[in-house]
């Protein structure tokens, strides 16, 4: 089943470069890595509180927003982009760092709740909805409950550094099909993949 395809993809982090190469960053990682790909140029909106920049993907056209305004606030600019261009909820893809998921592991999924994510949990506040899709990426977790706030602010190891570049290199080549709407085929594949999907 087709439905409505991805106009907005949604990185969420932290500006700074005290936080770029932090795990709590690595939704940034992968919207720039799409831009990249796609030669899109990244360029600050202040009426968006951002940094936006357009694609085009199998002829669909998406735009993609990394929030200036540090996580916990990122619903700021989310809201200020999707009131502006009219994006309908679900077609917002919304990609941030999972500690529920080892390093490599990517998982999609639509609605529920922030799971504990600030910067997830500040987008439904804004938005007052939370019928967007999020893409997950996992980070691991501390080995003390207590070290959640240095663990996720802090540099991955180059292990994991390489698992996660794996894995967002993996996520940009379904992005075509999730621009399309083809969110259950892109599930099934991208939650079957082989080696650290699992």
């Amino acid at each position: 089943m087709v439905e409505n395809g991805i106009a907005l993809i949604v990185g969420l982090g932290n500006p700074g470069p005290q936080y770029e190469n932090t795990r709590h960053n690595v939704g940034f990682w992968l919207v720039r890595a799409l831009a990249e790909q796609y030669h899109s140029t990244l360029k600050t909106e202040s009426k968006f509180k951002g940094l936006v920049g357009n694609i085009s993907v199998a002829n669909h056209k998406c735009s993609l927003l990394l929030p200036e305004t540090f996580m916990n606030l990122s619903g700021e600019a989310v809201s200020k982009m999707i009131n502006f261009y009219k994006v309908a909820v679900d077609s917002i893809l919304v990609i941030h760092d999972e500690l529920d998921f080892l390093p490599g592991v990517i998982r999609l999924k639509k609605g529920g709740s922030a799971n504990g994510h600030n910067g997830v949990q500040s987008i439904i506040d804004q938005v007052g909805d939370n019928n967007f899709w999020r893409m997950r990426v996992g980070i691991g977790k501390p080995k003390y409950r207590d070290d959640m706030s240095g663990y996720v602010l802090s540099v991955p190891s180059r292990a994991e550094v390489k698992e996660i570049n794996s894995a967002i290199e993996l996520a940009i080549t379904f992005i075509p099909k999730l621009a399309a709407g083809d969110f259950a085929s892109t599930m099934s594949e991208l939650h079957s993949f082989p080696g650290p999907q699992q």
